[in-house]
This record gives structure tokens, C-alpha cells and sequence, in this order.
């Protein structure tokens, strides 16, 4: 098999609540190579860890993360949903996820919302003394990545896309998502599985001189399958389940 990269969705978020240090430090526990998380922009300026502008799904109270100073919401209990085991877990600040990363594993941030968070994201980046190249920012917003990657050239940035089932390399919205990706000097493209991920797409994505990656897979045969046409890393809700499985293909 190719190099790969497991990616742990939100962390390892089959087995803990999403965006939480439980649900990182389980996914560096289960081996995988890289954590992959959401952040936005408090209303003080502080980056958190949440996927929904508003924090209702993950905490049961209805706050949107934007109008709030990031004392309130580090009130809330974001754990408590997925289980009592995981009662009291914190709304996580992105400092401590970068806290928790062991040596040799990155850190996929996903920005949530615009051009906002660059400027105190990218002080956050540099100001721990570490290597920036351990860092992967991607965002569906060209505006963010674009910024991200002329200010911080080491830092890896992809465009995150959606396209349909029936779109193909030479088809409107791989063309698009490889033309802006060109245009913005980024370093690849993350993919939804739902697209139609197959040697000719890969092939053009590679040729225009991007990574490919994908989101979300949890079935250790489709993985493979990936995997097997090049794709450079899969982000997985199951990271321990999909090393497992590739790992005794490969024996």
C-alpha cells in the first residue's frame, strides 16, 4: 500500500463526543496519524473547538458561539451526550488540542467561519515553537486557506469540496475545486466520499500537482480501496477500527 495518513474526524467521535480533548486524546490512543477538528471565533477572540455556529446539538443549551465571550462558554457541558462517562467534558480551546499532540502527528483545523480567525490563528500557530508543518488549515472558504497559505508557507492548506456523484475529473466541479486550488497555491484538495473519487480523478488532481484526501470514511473496505488509488489520507469518525483492519489486510 501507498503512504497514508488516518485521520481522526473530530477526533475519535464513533467512541467519544466530537471536538473534545476526550475524543482527540482517544484518536492519539488509537494510533492515528492525524487529528481533524473544527474551530471558530468566540466573541472575546478566543478560537474554540465546535463544529455548529450554535452550541444546542452538543451541549443542550442554545448559544451562538460568535455572541459569546469564551468564559460562558466553557460554562457548558459538551460530553454529557454522548454519555455520563463523559460528563463535564469542556468546550476545548484549540491551544489545548495542540497541547495534546504527541511528536510526528498533525493537526487538520478546520475553519469554521471567515478571514476573522486568521490573524489570531496564525499567531496561535507560530507561537508555539513547534514545526508549522504539522499543521493541515482547510476550509471550504478560498478567502481563509488562500491567507493561511501566503502567511504561513510551511503550513499545509486544502480546499475543501462537495461535489456530486456523477462529477468526474473533467467534470465542472473537480475542474473548479482544481482551478481555484492552482490559483490559491494550495496544497490540495479534501474531498467528500460521497464524491466520485477514482484513478482519473485522482490522476488529474495529481497532475495539477495536489494531495487528494477524503472525508468521511468508517468502512475499512472502501478505505482500502482508497488507499489503493493513491489517496494521500481518509478521515475516519473510527480511527482505531480502520487501523486495525488495514493494518491485518496488510499482513
Amino acid at each position: 500500500m501507498q503512504p497514508f495518513e488516518i485521520i481522526a474526524h473530530r477526533g475519535a467521535s464513533f467512541d467519544a463526543p466530537e471536538n473534545t480533548l476526550a475524543s482527540v486524546e482517544l484518536a492519539w490512543q488509537q494510533a492515528a496519524d492525524a487529528v481533524e477538528i473544527d474551530c471558530r471565533l468566540t466573541q472575546d477572540g478566543q478560537i474554540v473547538v465546535i463544529h455548529d455556529r450554535n452550541t444546542l446539538r452538543t451541549s443542550g443549551e442554545s448559544l451562538r458561539v460568535d455572541k459569546q465571550p469564551l468564559k460562558k462558554l466553557r460554562h457548558l457541558d459538551v460530553g454529557l451526550w454522548k454519555g455520563p462517562q463523559f460528563s463535564g467534558e469542556p468546550l476545548p480551546l484549540l491551544s489545548e488540542v495542540i497541547g495534546s499532540m504527541p511528536v510526528g502527528r498533525r493537526l487538520f483545523i478546520e475553519v469554521k467561519c471567515g478571514p476573522e480567525i486568521i490573524p489570531p490563528l496564525t499567531e496561535l500557530l507560530c507561537s508555539g515553537g513547534g514545526r508549522l508543518d504539522r499543521f493541515v488549515v482547510i476550509s471550504y472558504d478560498r478567502l481563509v486557506v488562500g491567507q493561511i497559505k501566503e502567511q504561513l508557507p510551511l503550513v499545509s492548506a486544502l480546499l475543501v469540496g462537495r461535489c456530486g456523484i456523477r462529477a468526474s475529473a473533467t467534470g465542472s466541479t473537480i475542474a473548479k475545486l482544481i482551478e481555484i486550488a492552482r490559483d490559491c497555491k494550495l496544497d490540495g484538495l479534501d474531498l467528500d466520499a460521497a464524491c466520485r473519487i477514482d484513478a482519473e480523478v485522482l490522476d488529474a488532481i495529481n497532475h495539477a500537482g495536489l494531495a487528494c484526501y477524503c472525508w468521511t470514511v468508517d468502512a475499512p473496505d472502501r478505505a482500502a480501496q482508497l488507499i489503493a488509488l493513491g489517496i494521500k489520507g481518509i478521515t475516519t469518525n473510527r480511527p482505531g477500527l480502520l487501523r486495525e483492519q488495514l493494518t491485518e489486510d496488510q499482513a
